[in-house]
């Protein structure tokens, strides 16, 4: 029989779990980070896209999670580092092939974050037909702000999204703009994966990214949610 395991069998220390602050005390441990594209019709616009698709995901993973406030490197080969501010979803209750009905009972909370991407090699990656994996998943590419619990806040539907880079407004949108609302990503999502107490689902972000540069002050705003923070370092 083989033997149980235990923490001194580890030939090196586990990595240590990541967590988010929550509104009144208490922190999230993150599991999973699931991401959807193309979320508002203006940023599909803008990205060169035209028409409601079915969902689509891609992942970070969770040591890409920033801490609200904590400075962010510019990451290494890329020359197009752009922001991208989303609604992120924060699952409190495991479920597979969820219902629309019952999906909101799966969200724990809520909060802004930061979806930062290397813009340049994401396009070099679709032109090849290739995974977005490091355009997106790479180093301090999430930043999150505290999760404000459903059971304080309820489950936004509306409200005024932004993102200002020095102070000066980039981007501005509504939640109630979204292609696909919380509780149709959470059903749709949960046919693919089994969702976990832990994961959190970054909702996509409206029109208006850009670049950003060393030394750059990011402010993002959800009306009703939170705020996140960063500096490029």
């Amino acid at each position: 029989m083989p033997r149980s395991s235990s923490v001194a069998d580890l030939v090196f220390p586990a990595p240590q779990p990541v967590r988010v602050p929550v509104q009144g005390g208490g922190f999230f441990p993150v599991r999973r980070i699931y991401c959807v594209g193309r979320n508002y019709a203006e940023h599909a616009r803008e990205m060169g896209h035209d028409s409601r698709e079915p969902p689509f995901f891609f992942d970070k993973p969770a040591d890409a999670v920033v801490i609200d406030g904590a400075p962010i490197a510019y990451p290494p080969q890329t020359k197009d580092l752009q922001h991208e501010i989303e609604l992120v979803v924060a699952i409190g209750k495991d479920g597979a092939a969820i219902g629309e009905h019952a999906a909101l009972e799966h969200v724990f909370g809520y909060a802004a974050g930061l979806d930062m991407t290397r813009r340049d090699l994401q396009a070099q990656a679709k032109k090849a037909g290739r995974p977005w994996t490091m355009a997106k998943g790479f180093d301090q590419s999430a930043p999150i702000g505290v999760i404000a619990p459903a059971s304080v806040i309820g489950h936004p539907a509306r409200g005024a999204i932004s993102l200002s880079v020095n102070g000066a407004v980039r981007q501005r949108g509504d939640l109630g703009e979204q292609i696909w609302s919380v509780p149709e990503t959470v059903a749709f999502l949960s046919r693919l994966v089994t969702l976990r107490a832990g994961d959190l689902i970054m909702t996509g972000t409206p029109a208006g990214v850009s670049a950003v540069r060393r030394r750059d002050v990011l402010e993002g705003s959800i009306e009703g949610v939170g705020t996140v923070s960063t500096v490029i370092a």
